[in-house]
């Protein structure tokens, strides 16, 4: 199995940055188009596989005797969508956290285009992960009756209960926590990019990606375009739900982004940019410099 030393998987890891700046537009919007809904066809399948593990169904809080394992399961098969991506060249905003800035300290560009590639590949990461959250909602969630009736199947109120749970941050403490979940994933997301620039062969990508992503997905981490996913997803299926006693008044568009995707987005941002980028350049600048 080849792989390469640290210091050149941190230069590669530049490399790749400043490719990826370079980047037209309309390419990043493409890529993180499919880099959202490659993320999306995991938290999907992650979903559908922890279906009925835990005690209870309602929350994915601790507690129940079962609750560990279901978070096992979840953080098993979620990896797919990293894996997907980083062979098959998508844009994913929380890796490019660490790679576009990589490229700023050692190829110099400008941080102007490290921001310009953060957006639009945001912007796309969101349009993929809803665009397949509508596909699951409208899919294996629910069940159509010959009048059309709709039933949420056990998988849709596991989508819901994982949506519910990821807007129940509120409060100061309560958005500490979801920052500094925010922080944990984007330093095991990005430790995963390294390793997978490590590796040269398919097997050593596959590995060296899947265990840091099943670390954070199991820890109970939170993912910004993951969530990109899971609340949508569970928006949608809700909106099927006709008792109004089971329906949760807080899982709303609103809640998406003030209860967790605007506080997870800068815990990413911190999570990939200074505990990866930032130490990892400064660990090994003089390396660097070295093979130039």
């Amino acid at each position: 199995m080849v792989f390469h030393p640290p210091v050149a998987v941190v230069a590669k890891a530049g490399d790749a940055g400043k490719y990826k700046v370079g980047l037209p537009t309309w390419n990043l919007i493409v890529r993180g188009f499919m880099a959202g809904a490659y993320i999306a066809m995991g938290g999907a399948l992650a979903t559908v596989c922890s279906t009925g593990i835990m005690a209870s169904d309602a929350t994915l809080r601790y507690g129940t005797a079962s609750a560990g394992f279901a978070q096992l399961i979840l953080g098993a098969v979620f990896p797919v969508g990293l894996i997907i991506i980083v062979l098959t060249g998508a844009e994913l905003f929380t890796g490019d956290a660490m790679l576009a800035p990589m490229a700023a300290f050692i190829h110099k560009v400008s941080w102007a285009q490290v921001i310009n590639l953060w957006v639009w590949v945001y912007i796309g990461n969101l349009i993929g992960s809803i665009i397949f959250a509508y596909i699951m909602a409208y899919g294996p969630f629910v069940s159509f009756d010959s009048t059309g009736a709709a039933t949420v199947t056990a998988f849709g109120t596991r989508a819901i209960a994982i949506a519910s749970a990821k807007v129940s941050y509120v409060g100061m403490l309560g958005m500490w926590s979801a920052f500094l979940k925010a922080i944990a994933c984007n330093w095991l997301v990005n430790l995963a990019i390294l390793l997978g620039i490590c590796a040269d062969d398919l097997i050593g990508k596959f590995f060296g990606i899947w265990f840091p992503i099943m670390a954070f997905v199991s820890s109970g981490f939170e993912h910004s375009v993951a969530n990109m996913y899971f609340i949508p997803a569970g928006i949608l299926t809700q909106g099927f739900i006709t008792d109004p006693t089971k329906i949760n008044a807080g899982l709303t568009w609103v809640t998406m982004w003030t209860n967790n995707l605007i506080v997870v987005t800068i815990g990413n941002i911190v999570g990939g940019l200074f505990f990866v980028g930032v130490i990892y350049w400064v660990a090994f600048r003089k390396e660097i410099a070295a093979l130039k």
